[in-house]
């Protein structure tokens, strides 16, 4: 296996649980956040105020269709919005995708606006963001791991599990 790259909404644990997997693999670990901030040199934030939503996506595209494979990729929850960068992330390995339930992804962002994540259109709140979202996550999923709150290495450990992979 190349590359296995974790989808989900923010805060279902894809970074936590990707670097976890990314150690027990023996493979770096990237993080599509953490792109998008090195190529721009912005906050999330800062970066959906000065280029609106419809920039931050095509950065986001663009920072995520340059990732090469052979590691670990969190991308942010807003990478499903690109059928182009997703076709070049599943060209790269499997595709996870982490389910959390929306009242979990509530409790762990009470202020979606100041972490930087991305609406379009008149969405409004966390919960019609969940709903257009989840059809997305399910149809670019090869395989989907419930993220219920349990530890990100037990999350680590049922990927890996799930698809088979040696670890050492």
């Amino acid at each position: 296996m190349d590359s296995v790259i974790l989808i989900g909404m923010p805060a279902s644990g894809k970074s936590t649980a990707g670097k976890l997997l990314a150690e027990r693999l023996g493979l770096p670990f990237l993080d599509g956040d953490d792109l998008i901030r090195a190529r721009t040199g912005m906050t999330l934030p800062a970066l959906i105020e000065a280029v609106g939503t419809e920039g931050f996506l095509r950065t986001e595209e663009e920072a995520l269709c340059s990732v090469p494979g052979g590691a670990v990729i969190a991308p942010g929850g807003s990478a499903v919005y690109s059928p182009r960068a997703m076709a070049h992330l599943k060209s790269l390995g499997k595709i996870v995708y982490l389910r959390a339930p929306l009242v979990l992804i509530e409790a762990r962002i009470p202020d979606f606006a100041a972490r930087g994540v991305v609406m379009r259109g008149p969405i409004g709140t966390l919960e019609a963001l969940y709903a257009e979202r989840t059809p997305l996550y399910e149809r670019y999923a090869d395989l989907t791991v419930e993220a219920d709150g349990r530890p990100a290495a037990e999350l680590a450990a049922e990927i890996a599990a799930r698809l088979q992979i040696k670890t050492g």
